[in-house]
């Protein structure tokens, strides 16, 4: 397979496709000021959100309402974080791997350990974007190869008004290795993949004691907020979560690598070349093991824009609170929605035509096939006018929660 190239001459294909944010520290969203979660259902009526009756999906997980997906973890809605459990492993030279769980094709695993199930990703082992590991007599797991590097520092600079993206220079914030990836294969474990993005790495519990925050990110990922390890395989860690829609339901994910440095940079992600290994193109095809992520790189703008949305936004627009507000994009199917969910997005850029924005047709769009009927009616292409499909470039941003 082929890896996608780095270098500015992706500033106008696919490297404009990451971006749910601008600084680790500081992109908990300011929901208040830019209202992606679904407003009370009793807006309008003649009585209190008290006197309605539950959400369907208490009753119906499929139905609408909240729906917590990725139940190994605690989610703070108004703060857009999550809390999971934190491991610890090593590669086989000794070297300390701590890690997250998200993902698994193991169906039953998952509903026992609250992770998300995605049979999808039993096709994302072709050339290196799927590491070995196997179960220790101690209950810890080995990783045949993958380092990261934490130590860089994240840089992102938003490019000159009116076109803040692309970004004028960009570096991710952490790099893994050349044949790093986040995703294994449990060996002696039934053979199963599991989807274990890597919050820090070589270093000893007491060098990432930040159970109170204030977080050094050049010992850990740029979306920890606080990290709380707690003896040789417990502990805690919470990670920023970034809105997103799917087929019009509000929904919340974690976006932790992707294949190229840009898309790396602007996500506050590890950069993870092996992931681009993965086959993208044919999302809905057999043996496929992505979904579609939809950014949009010049979509409305303003704060206080109800329709803002997209890359140009995420640049330059703050909340009341001074913090870069998220683009809000548009996914594919999510767990409850689809059948063919995978934490393994392939991008696809949109750009709204000069046309379409004379006649004001641009707005904030939430849902995959309000988006494709645009491309086919030509309001939204690739970039620079360029035939719309995929960029060639994966992101893993598993999902945690559905809103509505």
């Amino acid at each position: 397979m082929t890896r996608t190239p780095s270098g500015r001459s992706l500033f106008r294909t696919a490297a404009m496709v990451g971006a749910l944010t601008l600084a680790a520290a500081s992109i908990a969203p300011a929901l208040g000021a830019d209202p992606v979660l679904p407003p009370p259902s009793s807006v309008g009526t003649g009585i209190p959100l008290t006197y309605q009756g539950p959400p369907p999906s208490e009753v119906n997980k499929n139905l609408i309402g909240p729906v917590k997906l990725l139940r190994a973890g605690d989610v703070n809605e108004r703060l857009m974080t999550v809390t999971l459990p934190l491991y610890r492993g090593a590669l086989k030279n000794g070297r300390s791997v701590w890690y997250i769980l998200t993902d698994t094709t193991d169906e039953r695993n998952a509903e026992a350990l609250g992770l998300n199930f995605s049979a999808k990703l039993n096709y994302a082992a072709v050339g290196d974007a799927v590491r070995g590991a196997w179960l220790q007599d101690d209950g810890s797991i080995q990783f045949d190869r993958g380092s990261v590097d934490f130590s860089p520092e994240r840089i992102v600079v938003p490019g000159d008004a009116p076109d803040f993206f692309p970004p004028a220079s960009f570096q991710a914030g952490s790099i893994g290795g050349p044949r790093y990836t986040p995703l294994f294969r449990l060996e002696n474990g039934g053979g199963h993949i599991y989807n274990a993005p890597v919050v820090a790495f070589d270093v000893d519990e007491d060098e990432i004691d930040f159970c109170e925050g204030d977080v050094d990110y050049s010992k850990v990922h740029d979306r920890v907020l606080s990290i709380c390890p707690d003896g040789e395989r417990g502990g805690t860690v919470t990670l920023q979560m970034t809105p997103i829609f799917s087929f019009a339901k509000p929904s919340a994910y974690i976006s932790t690598e992707a294949s190229d440095p840009m898309v790396a940079a602007l996500d506050s992600g590890t950069h993870a070349p092996a992931l681009g290994d993965t086959v993208v193109g044919f999302d809905d095809g057999a043996f496929s093991a992505v979904e579609r992520l939809f950014p949009i790189a010049n979509g409305p703008t303003g704060a206080e824009n109800p329709q803002r949305q997209g890359l140009n936004s995420a640049l330059s627009d703050v909340g009341e609170d001074g913090k870069p507000l998220p683009p809000v994009h548009v996914i594919g199917g999510l767990p409850t929605v689809a059948l063919d969910y995978s934490p393994l997005w392939d991008l696809n850029l949109g750009e709204w035509t000069d046309e379409a924005i004379e006649k004001g047709y641009r707005s904030r769009l939430i849902d995959e096939f309000q988006l494709l009927s645009m491309v086919e009616q030509g309001w939204l292409t690739g970039p620079d006018g360029a035939p719309f499909g995929s960029t060639g470039i994966v992101v893993n941003c598993p999902i945690v929660m559905r809103f509505l």
